[in-house]
């Protein structure tokens, strides 16, 4: 009998293809993802995988050709496809911004009248040019977007930011953010039962590592009069480790921190007099 696998598409190449993989290689998913490769297939997990053109992967998943796919949500919300998106991935976090020329003046988005804004994104900038009420001319090009307005193909664009470096290189500014996107994980709308179980076996190895990209695993030593102080400071998931140390009137302490309170914390455990403090990174990282 043949097993049944679902079958998920990844982004062949580009802004999400090398975090993609590293997920799923996280995940503890092996698999050959040589150059050139457009289908493989896992060694020890019931997966299908597919290497296709971003701007395919929801078309593919839409109509059912693949099961899952790893996608910006700026590609779901201009191709419109009929998809579930069920997990927010947490990397390639960007930005859909509409950028002018330094030296135009610019007041808010009604200065956007009668302008024309270049784009490869012309259903959501539509959108947003219509919430807004404003009346500009949208020319979509495929690529290059920011050099448009320094070849006179358009006075504005409308594309992906991230550190905003590029924008400067080609002399803009960033004036209005039309969408925030980051990779999420998306189905088709009419998942078998195999293909529902397997893939809430993958959302739950997914979970953990992006629990565990969050955090860090903290050792430190404190002084048993500070005990009760440090554990206020990192709870933990439920409770820290307590283990006393050889030395007379001291305890290790260890736990869990999210990376965004890490440097704040820390300060306050040294002014607790912690010491030896050791920060060790999670692979996984299960509730």
């Amino acid at each position: 009998m043949k097993e049944e696998k679902l079958k998920i598409a990844l982004q062949k190449a580009g802004r999400l293809s090398e975090d993609s993989i590293g997920l799923l290689k996280k995940c503890g998913i092996s698999f050959n993802d040589g150059f050139g490769k457009l289908r493989t297939e896992a060694l020890n997990f019931p997966l299908e995988i597919f290497f296709l053109r971003d701007d395919d992967i929801p078309e593919y998943v839409a109509d059912g050709v693949a099961d899952a796919g790893i996608v910006g949500e700026n590609i779901v919300a201009e191709t419109c496809k009929q998809v579930n998106t069920v997990e927010k991935l947490g990397f390639g976090r960007c930005r859909l911004s509409i950028a002018v020329p330094k030296n135009f003046a610019y007041d808010s988005v009604e200065s956007l009248n009668g302008l024309r804004i270049a784009t490869t994104y012309p259903r959501i900038l539509s959108d947003f040019l219509r919430r807004n009420e404003v009346k500009a001319e949208i020319h979509v090009i495929s690529g290059s977007v920011e050099i448009a307005p320094s070849i006179g193909l358009a006075d504005a664009i409308c594309d992906l930011v991230s550190s905003g470096s590029t924008l400067l290189t080609n002399g803009l500014r960033e004036v209005e953010t039309v969408m925030y996107s980051e990779a999420v994980l998306i189905t088709q709308q009419n998942l078998g039962s195999a293909q529902k179980e397997i893939l809430e076996k993958l959302l739950f190895r997914i979970r953990a590592v992006k629990a565990a990209s969050e955090n860090k695993y903290i050792l430190l030593n404190v002084p048993n009069d500070k005990i009760e102080r440090v554990c206020q400071l990192i709870p933990g998931m439920k409770s820290p480790t307590i283990m006393p140390l050889a030395e007379s009137g001291w305890s290790s302490i260890h736990s869990v921190i999210h990376k965004d309170d890490f440097w704040e914390v820390v300060e306050k455990l040294k002014q607790e007099g912690a010491q030896g403090i050791l920060v060790i990174s999670i692979d996984q990282m299960i509730r």
